[in-house]
């Protein structure tokens, strides 16, 4: 969701950033690009380790419940898609596909932006949606992604992952899937039955069904 779909990771960065300033110090470039779809449990342990701080369990989870209600005004404010996501939704659902959203993102912040998809599209793009908080283990552990494909009735070799993030794609890879990557703040290393592009402009379902070919899953299926 957020990078992939809109461009609500930028949120999750202002808080950030904001954080570190009232911890009294300034969150670096490259630590921010490593909290990139992570849980907010790593994104904690990277800020404190970029800022040199120690801080306890109790202050950890009012970090991030401080982080999470910083994100969560800002969502609740014009969300952005991000370049041809619509237009691939959309397409999706027209030719029928069974879809899922699968995003480390909390229920409650995922639904303020799910909301707003589904008012922009005029339907609802998704079959199932899958959120951070309610998963054994958080991308990229490939546990969210085959939560979803149990919930769909597919097979891992039935399914492209779209994902923007490190986490994401290794999640996605691990589940058995074919992922088509487009990696916005991240760089990531070609693999095999990963499809890499600059984004999503001029993606449809028959270019997804382009990427599940070239991943050739039919062996590791077998």
């Amino acid at each position: 969701m957020d990078g992939t779909l809109v461009e609500t990771e930028e949120y999750w960065g202002e808080a950030l950033f904001a954080l570190a300033r009232r911890l009294g110090g300034e969150l670096s470039a490259p630590a921010r690009r490593a909290t990139i779809g992570s849980s907010m449990r790593t994104s904690m342990t990277i800020l404190y380790r970029d800022l040199g701080v120690i801080r306890t369990e109790a202050e950890l989870l009012a970090d991030s419940r401080w982080v999470e209600d910083e994100t969560a005004a800002m969502l609740a404010g014009e969300i952005t898609w991000r370049p041809g996501a619509a237009d691939l939704l959309m397409s999706v659902r027209g030719a029928g596909l069974a879809t899922a959203l699968v995003t480390t993102t909390s229920r409650a912040l995922a639904d303020i932006v799910l909301a707003s998809i589904r008012a922009d599209l005029g339907t609802d793009p998704f079959d199932v949606t899958i959120c951070g908080d309610e998963v054994p283990a958080r991308k990229p552990d490939p546990a969210p992604y085959r939560m979803a494909m149990e919930a769909l009735g597919v097979l891992p070799e039935e399914c492209v992952v779209v994902e923007d993030s490190q986490a994401g794609i290794a999640a996605g890879l691990a589940a058995g899937a074919a992922v088509l990557g487009v990696p916005t703040h991240q760089s990531v290393a070609p693999a095999p039955a990963l499809t890499l592009r600059d984004g999503l402009v001029g993606i449809g379902a028959a270019e997804l069904a382009e990427v599940l070919v070239d991943a050739d899953l039919t062996d590791s299926a077998a």
